[in-house]
């Protein structure tokens, strides 16, 4: 089991900047699959960003050249880096671990892009 929980959400203008973090229970050495999903209101919950493996990424189109993930298995955590941010990023975002057949979710972090 593991226990997921994001911070470094906010409000933030158009063009700005954010960087996500979540943080796990547990090492997360063992756990390949991490990443970050949003959902909007409304919408259905789409990926993000996320690992495949220690370090295949894989991203949705609207957050490539503008997302980074990154993970520190020392530190347990895996983080979102947001740049260039649109109205159209605002949204929950999610923390997300796959461990077996498990999905784990965290509680989520808003995310608000607008002028």
């Amino acid at each position: 089991q593991v226990q997921l929980v994001e911070s470094g959400g906010g409000s933030v203008q158009p063009g700005g900047s954010l960087r996500l973090s979540c943080a796990a229970s547990r090492s997360i050495f063992t756990i390949w699959h991490m990443g970050w999903y949003r959902q909007a209101p409304g919408k259905e919950r789409e990926l993000v960003a996320r690992f495949t493996d220690y370090t295949t990424t894989s991203y949705a189109d609207s957050a490539k050249g503008r997302f980074a993930v990154s993970r520190d298995n020392a530190k347990n955590t895996v983080d979102l880096q947001m740049n260039s941010l649109k109205p159209e990023d605002t949204a929950a975002y999610f923390c997300n671990a796959v461990v077996g057949s498990i999905i784990y979710w965290g509680q989520g972090t808003q995310v608000t892009v607008s002028s």
